[in-house]
């Protein structure tokens, strides 16, 4: 690649992160640099074995992760041949704590997300939010 720098994007497989990720696709080809997306299987809650002793609602989560994550591997494949260096990084645990791991590990030049449409995130703070009071790269957060 002719740029330097990486773009991180996380992506969930939900419509505001799939619009951030088509602009940070946008925005690293303009820059020229290589794009990393961000994909956080967050963990089931604790309680969740308590109340489903079938397992069946683990499973069904498990089953939803994986759907996402062959989702967002088939587009970044599609990406192959075009002259953005796109890869897929996929973690578990909390996505606040993972997306800046990563940011930090490829030195990235901003990071991007979609807007959070859960309520209680208007309370407790969105992963937006806290990417941008840690103030270490600029976020932008896509509708």
């Amino acid at each position: 690649m002719g740029g330097s720098g990486a773009i991180v994007v996380g992506v969930d497989g939900t419509n505001s992160s799939m619009r951030a990720g088509a602009y940070a696709l946008g925005l690293a080809r303009r820059q020229r640099c290589e794009l990393v997306a961000v994909y956080v299987r967050a963990l089931p809650s604790a309680l969740i074995p308590l109340a489903d002793t079938s397992g069946s609602a683990t499973t069904t989560i498990m089953a939803t992760h994986d759907d996402v994550e062959r989702e967002l591997r088939l587009l970044v494949a599609q990406q192959v041949r075009s002259d953005v260096d796109v890869r897929l990084v996929v973690r578990h645990g909390e996505p606040y704590t993972e997306l800046v791991d990563v940011a930090k590990q490829v030195r990235a030049d901003a990071v991007i997300v979609g807007q959070s449409c859960r309520t209680l995130h208007r309370i407790a703070g969105s992963l937006s939010t806290k990417l941008v009071r840690s103030g270490r790269w600029p976020v932008t957060v896509v509708p």
